[in-house]
């Protein structure tokens, strides 16, 4: 069996020529941005920063921002070399395919579905609570039984993330445009909202709370069996708390804040001009957020002590401290906003991930017909849409929330390491954009990645190779058996269609 068999360059791209599996190519470098800006800053920001200051680096959380976002941008100039030079949906699987192989393709679409949906689900429970607290602070309400105090148990039933995920996978279906043009608008608000608190916190900083910038190392965070992070379970080594190394400890904690910058890489097939846009949206997005993040950490951390800072609503609190509870309902509004925008991106990302991992015959290809109307494969749309309806108002997912961590630094990894597998196994491919310092950063980019995910705890990891198994029965049940590219190789094993059959005369 030939499982690491790959798809060239070229049949990618000419796969997007297909009539019935053609995309629209809409989107500008701003529209890029807007939907990298759009997943990035989410909960994290109003929630995130309070908990890595008060549990790991005080107010040099800031350090631990800009750590991050180093790290990440690693990754983020691998993904724009990739976008640029293969602009085809799927992200990380596509690349994976033209480089590491198509078994490794698999495994990364695998995960990038993990990370898409259960992030979508995770986001929307959130959402739903932002959503009540802000019903209840403008005098509405909403029933309990039908909102998120119910999702602490399985079969109770989330009326209000249901609903969010029922109309944004209409809107989703509708067209790329028209819900870029929604997700500005919420972006732009969110924006405004995260300005407003950091130029309104600056008013209310003390001095004595940066005192010290860098609190004295108080020793490891206590973790043990399942709940334990790999790396100590194989090393030894714990997380430290203040110091140093607790500065390093945060910076694994708030990365996980910049994850999203790598759906925008799953448009590449609708973006008008993908050779520049793409890095422009990957980079800009990164960078913008980069600079919101570390602005907000430095208002939360001179407006209240670190050690005082509640990691649950962090913002707001920190508002109600120094006596204007009333701003908690403007953080509440963009909170219902900023995570609008995530949930809707997380299921378009999935999307273009299941139609390219479905074009390529990995998965039924009747799933990737695109709508001659609309553009879009509304049949995969409803899919995501309805799996992730079902799995934010009936389960309590927000327990697997690390499970997106591990699915995306995985395709973090992968993605790194293909990049100067690419340049040595085809230097000629035109690229206008390139990572500079190959082969040394995408290797460190993808160091710094394992890194990370050895950070995460046991029952992730886990639970993640459960995952991966029931990924690989689905692979050579039906993925291998199906593959376009394995059957245009002519291998006996492949069964065809009549659809492969006109593909592949």
């Amino acid at each position: 069996m030939n499982v690491l068999r790959t798809k060239s360059v070229e049949q990618s791209m000419r796969d997007t020529e297909d009539p019935d599996f053609k995309l629209k190519r809409s989107l500008t470098a701003l529209d890029l941005t807007v939907f990298g800006i759009g997943v990035i800053i989410g909960a994290g920001i109003f929630t995130l920063t309070g908990q890595a200051a008060r549990d790991y680096a005080g107010p040099a959380v800031v350090f631990s921002f800009v750590v991050a976002a180093l790290v990440c941008g690693l990754a983020a100039i691998c993904y724009a070399e990739f976008a640029s030079t293969v602009p085809v949906s799927g992200s990380a699987y596509t690349f994976s395919y033209a480089t590491l192989g198509e078994l490794v393709a698999w495994i990364i679409g695998w995960d990038l579905i993990l990370e898409l949906m259960l992030g979508a689900s995770v986001v929307a429970q959130g959402w739903s609570e932002y959503f009540v607290t802000f019903l209840d602070a403008i005098g509405l309400g909403w029933p309990d039984n039908l909102g998120p105090a119910a999702t602490t148990g399985w079969g109770h039933f989330n009326l209000a993330a249901f609903l969010l995920v029922a109309v944004l996978t209409a809107l989703v279906a509708v067209g790329i445009k028209e819900s870029l043009r929604v997700n500005l608008v919420l972006v732009g608000l969110k924006v405004f909202i995260v300005l407003f608190v950091i130029v309104a916190g600056l008013f209310f900083i003390k001095g004595s709370n940066y005192h010290p910038f860098v609190p004295p190392t108080a020793g490891p965070k206590d973790a043990s069996g399942l709940t334990q992070p790999l790396f100590q379970w194989i090393f030894g080594f714990e997380a430290q708390t203040y110091g140093i190394l607790g500065i390093v400890s945060a910076a694994s904690v708030v990365f996980f804040a910049y994850i999203g910058f790598d759906v925008v890489a799953t448009t590449a097939e609708e973006a008008r001009n993908p050779q520049k846009d793409l890095p422009r949206g990957i980079i800009g997005s990164l960078a913008i957020c980069t600079f919101l993040y570390v602005a907000v950490a430095l208002v939360i951390t001179g407006m209240v002590r670190y050690d005082r800072i509640d990691p649950k609503a962090a913002l707001a609190t920190a508002f109600s401290d120094v006596g204007h509870p009333n701003f908690a309902t403007l953080i509440s509004a963009g909170a219902v906003a900023g995570l609008t925008t995530v949930v809707m991106t997380l299921m378009i990302g999935a999307v273009r991930v299941l139609f390219a991992m479905s074009r390529d015959g990995l998965l039924p290809r009747s799933f990737a017909h695109t709508s001659k109307r609309t553009g879009t494969p509304i049949l995969i749309t409803l899919t995501i849409g309805t799996t992730v309806a079902l799995v934010a108002s009936l389960t309590p997912i927000n327990k697997l929330e690390e499970m997106v961590n591990i699915g995306t630094l995985t395709a973090f990894a992968l993605v790194s390491v293909a990049v100067p597998i690419l340049r040595r196994n085809r230097p000629d491919l035109e690229r206008s954009f390139k990572v500079p310092f190959n082969p040394y950063l995408p290797i460190i980019a993808a160091l710094f990645c394992v890194y990370l995910a050895l950070n995460l705890s046991l029952e992730t990891w886990l639970r993640f190779l459960i995952w991966m198994a029931l990924g690989f029965a689905i692979y050579f049940l039906y993925g291998y058996r199906h593959s376009r590219v394995g059957l245009a190789e002519g291998d006996p094993t492949v069964v065809q269609t009549g659809e492969d059959a006109v593909l592949h005369p």
